[in-house]
């Protein structure tokens, strides 16, 4: 006690009599000022005049022109008064005032008069009451720090799901790991933007909200721009599945007030603020709703409502959120397991079931046949598909989860529609007219003369003929592509095989001839040479290999040699803007 009381004394003394003002150098969630009493807790966002410069923190000093601040982390900054904002100045200006009052005051107090110090570590965010029905039937798990709430997932929902989809692009619910550093964040100290952000179109790739029970909520509008649930694209419940396999909702999934209660949130946008479910024109804060559903209730306190026309939920961010590559950044990542495959005409999905423990089935009917879709998951992240389409036809195939590029998985090429034949030489991601949904990448148009109307490269391209590289054009490259990558590739029954790299191709190329240089850097093929390797299959028959171009938002961080297909789809995630993938086909005849 007697050591404490000095330390107070001294703290005092230097408080009143010297131009330095502190704060308690503890953390973020509830700091004291240095009197205990006061507690000074104010983690806030600090801008500088010009908004060059943000940081999130507490107040820590004040002394001689500069103002010291303790981020989160527990590191300190200090940013010269003169530089902040107006409203931060004014917010030091308040804390020196009440500091030196309330040490004033504190002198005066007798030693069994002062108040004792909290140590009580962190306070329950609201937020975690509004997610605590589903963590109490460990749907989810929740955790907090300073500044973002977290939600960890699987995301897969206590419901049925894909019931009544009548565009379908052959997708199933496959358990995602957001979790850990992949878990889902919400801001506890949404700070309003200045100028709101529309969703109309923009971030119409990725989540822009996530529902209370740790479904992620995509944009309205698929990434064509069209609205996903006049598509008929939608389930019962307002969800379905990604290109990854990852179900999410696409409208404000109303259903979950049955288990939080009316007038409770059903999710939170990803700006902080939350998304109550329909209005009731009986409700103390009913008024009109902005053009991104949201208005203030008495309090000031704004929040959002579902609606049953668009935007059926936020309409955009009334805070302030980083955009990057079309989506909210940052937020977790889907990862697939098999490759995407294109839209199955005239399907609709009439009954999903879980038969067991980690095993599903899906029935989907075609002009009056049924056909299914059944899987099993294992315990190392593979998947056991057998297809049974309408006709009566089944086949199986096996996945097996590995870091790729998006669109890429190791498999067999992608499923054709049932009773129709095989289009050789098609490309392999659906195009624009067919239709892209959810976490779609554009389509780049990707051709080559090196292969002929039936989708057949041509022998000078391969071991058999003069070893050429085949020549490559692409169209359609989405504004901000700063660079194209290239591989052609092909999936044998024992690896995936890489014959061709090419990373840092220009912005401004659209392809190259046949047996050209290629103006970018060559990567290594599988026999580690920096080199175009023709196509060699063993034993005859037709084989299909593939020619994948990205457009990427940046150029490649890599060394100029020995870069495997591997490490250059490791190298792009995050930056692929654009893809698009050409099957060719080549039959090495019996010698």
């Amino acid at each position: 006690m007697i050591r404490y009381r000095w330390l107070f004394l001294v703290m005092a003394a230097t408080v009143v009599e010297s131009p330095e003002v502190f704060a308690h150098p503890g953390h973020a969630v509830q700091e004291t000022s240095g009197v205990p009493g006061l507690v000074s807790t104010a983690l806030r966002r600090w801008m500088t005049d010009d908004h060059t410069t943000a940081e999130w923190g507490t107040f820590v000093m004040a002394r001689e022109g500069m103002v010291q601040i303790r981020r989160v982390d527990d590191s300190l900054v200090t940013i010269p008064w003169s530089k902040l904002q107006q409203e931060d100045r004014d917010f030091v200006a308040y804390r020196v005032g009440q500091i030196r009052e309330r040490s004033s005051k504190f002198m005066l107090m007798t030693q069994s008069e002062r108040p004792r110090e909290k140590t009580d570590a962190k306070e329950t965010p609201l937020i975690a009451n509004h997610f605590d029905p589903f963590v109490k039937l460990n749907a989810i798990r929740t955790r907090w720090d300073d500044r973002f709430f977290y939600v960890e997932s699987n995301g897969i929902p206590a419901h049925p799901m894909m019931v009544g989809i009548t565009a379908w692009q052959q997708q199933v619910p496959i358990p995602q790991k957001y979790v850990g550093e992949n878990a889902w964040r919400i801001p506890l100290h949404p700070v309003e933007a200045k100028t709101p952000a529309m969703a109309k179109d923009r971030f119409l790739r990725g989540a822009i909200a996530l529902a209370v029970n740790g479904i992620p909520i995509f944009n309205p509008l698929n990434n064509r721009g069209d609205d996903a649930f006049l598509f008929g694209e939608l389930d019962e419940f307002g969800g379905h599945c990604g290109r990854a396999d990852d179900y999410h909702y696409h409208i404000a999934p109303i259903h979950l007030e049955k288990t939080v209660g009316p007038g409770n949130p059903i999710g939170y946008a990803l700006d902080g603020y939350p998304i109550y479910g329909y209005q009731d024109p009986q409700a103390k804060d009913f008024g009109p709703l902005d053009a991104l559903n949201g208005h203030k209730d008495a309090q000031g306190r704004y929040h959002y409502h579902a609606t049953k026309t668009y935007p059926y939920l936020n309409g955009g961010f009334h805070g302030e959120v980083v955009e990057k590559e079309g989506q909210v950044d940052p937020q977790p990542r889907a990862e697939p397991v098999r490759p995407a495959l294109p839209p199955l005409r005239d399907a609709r999905i009439v009954n999903f079931e879980q038969l067991k423990a980690g095993s599903y089935r899906l029935t989907y009917e075609v002009r009056g046949k049924r056909g299914t879709v059944s899987y099993t998951l294992g315990d190392s992240g593979s998947a056991d598909f057998e297809f049974v389409d309408p006709n009566g036809k089944k086949t199986t195939e096996t996945y097996s989860p590995r870091r790729r590029g998006r669109g890429e998985s190791k498999g067999p090429p992608r499923n054709e529609e049932p009773g129709r034949k095989k289009d050789a030489g098609r490309k392999a991601e659906p195009s624009r007219k067919q239709g892209e949904r959810d976490r779609n990448l554009p389509v780049l148009s990707v051709k080559s003369s090196s292969v002929d109307a039936k989708g057949m490269l041509s022998v000078d391209c391969t071991c058999d003929g003069k070893r050429e590289s085949p020549a490559v054009a692409w169209q359609e490259a989405p504004p901000g592509t700063k660079s194209f990558a290239i591989s052609l590739w092909h999936t044998a029954p024992d690896q995936e095989k890489s014959y061709w790299v090419v990373y840092n191709i220009p912005a401004t190329s659209t392809g190259f001839a046949q047996n050209a240089k290629p103006d970018g850097t060559v990567g290594t093929n599988d026999r580690r040479r920096a080199e175009f390797e023709p196509v060699c299959s063993k034993g005859p028959g037709l084989k299909t290999y593939h020619i994948t171009v990205y457009a990427l938002s940046k150029t490649l961080d890599l060394p100029p040699a020995k870069v495997t297909r591997s490490q250059l789809l490791e190298a792009m995630q995050g930056s692929v803007l654009a893809e698009g993938t050409l099957d060719v086909q080549y039959d090495r005849k019996e010698k």
